[in-house]
């Protein structure tokens, strides 16, 4: 289930699942059938353009694995509401795990990523917040399948367009998460909505919410813009914020919301890198073609004790994040 919303997002989902449960395993089925024709053609596109890493051979094998991956992924849920199981939140957090477990193995096997995590231990008991960095299509992929391998129960605050895809939407639906509605007339409604999933999350509960406090994925464009749009109405922040190179400023609404329904919980900031460039299918395209390479995790826990309220609580956010901006942007330097 989803913790409240201004727009009800199961509004509208029979006309969505049609055609994206349709689209999913249509083309699972097409590309099990043509796989004989598809792939050897990829790999001929591959050998035309000099493509020394096949990246149309590579993307190709992905979108068959992933379309795979969601067709099983769906006749899971779809045995689960036939045995009235709809609301085992422990059956459906498996089902993600299982999910997400096969989809990396997929970037490992197809796109030739690997995955190092560092600091998992700060993830166990749950009981906490996580802000992660957001700067492809794959993050929130990227931390359910590094948060459920540790035995914890993510919740995600996410962007409702995200529901076209047919397993966020079916699993996702069915479990405590906010699908943000970036239109909603009442912003109220939406933070609301957004710090009941803190709500109930006490120590050791072994239960996390996510959130990607940029708001967006990141690049310079969006940098520029953000500090600019910041700078109209508080110059100061915007001043100790130019220094940022790499990631966005955090939009605070959403992050305070979960903090505030949960007073002294634990914040874990998680950062990443190896998926930069890849926030838009032309950019996965052109880093298939140099190679993808190491994707680094990594999670650093703060005790509850140690996060200001009120005023104060954000310029000690944004000096974290101008921290985990400067650590970000050394580790791009060395790989």
């Amino acid at each position: 289930m989803t913790v409240g919303s201004t727009r009800d997002p199961r509004r509208g989902r029979h006309r969505r699942r049609t055609a994206s449960v349709g689209g999913v395993v249509g083309g699972a089925c097409l590309l099990t059938i043509l796989s004989w024709l598809i792939v050897p053609m990829a790999v001929v596109v591959d050998i035309v353009t000099l493509k020394r890493r096949l990246p149309a051979t590579r993307l190709v094998l992905f979108a068959w694995w992933w379309t795979i991956a969601e067709t099983g992924g769906l006749v899971v849920a779809g045995w689960l509401f036939v045995r009235g199981r709809s609301n085992d939140a422990t059956a459906h957090y498996r089902l993600m795990g299982n999910w997400a477990n096969w989809l990396m193995r997929g970037m490992r096997v197809c796109l030739g990523a690997t995955v190092e995590v560092m600091g998992a231990e700060a993830l166990e008991g749950g009981g906490s917040v996580v802000l992660s960095r957001h700067v492809s299509l794959a993050d929130s992929l990227l931390s359910a399948w590094a948060i459920t391998q540790c035995g914890v129960e993510p919740r995600y605050v996410l962007k409702r367009e995200l529901l076209a895809d047919p397993c966020l939407d079916v699993v996702g639906l069915r479990l405590p998460n906010h699908f943000l509605d970036r239109s909603a007339a009442d912003g109220g409604e939406e933070l609301a909505a957004i710090g009941a999933l803190t709500r109930d999350v006490e120590p050791e509960s072994g239960t996390v919410v996510v959130i990607f406090p940029e708001g967006t994925r990141a690049n310079s464009a969006k940098r520029q813009r953000a500090v600019a749009k910041i700078r109209e109405t508080s110059p100061e922040r915007a001043a100790r914020l130019e220094s940022l190179t790499v990631l966005l400023p955090i939009r605070p609404a959403g992050t305070n919301a979960l903090l505030d329904s949960a007073p002294g919980i634990d914040v874990i900031f998680a950062r990443h890198t190896g998926l930069d460039g890849m926030d838009t299918f032309s950019g996965m395209w052109r880093r298939l073609a140099s190679g993808v390479g190491p994707i680094e995790l990594s999670f650093t826990r703060v005790v509850g004790s140690e996060v200001p309220m009120g005023d104060d609580r954000l310029a000690w956010l944004d000096q974290r994040w101008l921290e985990m901006d400067a650590e970000v942007s050394k580790r791009l330097q060395q790989q």
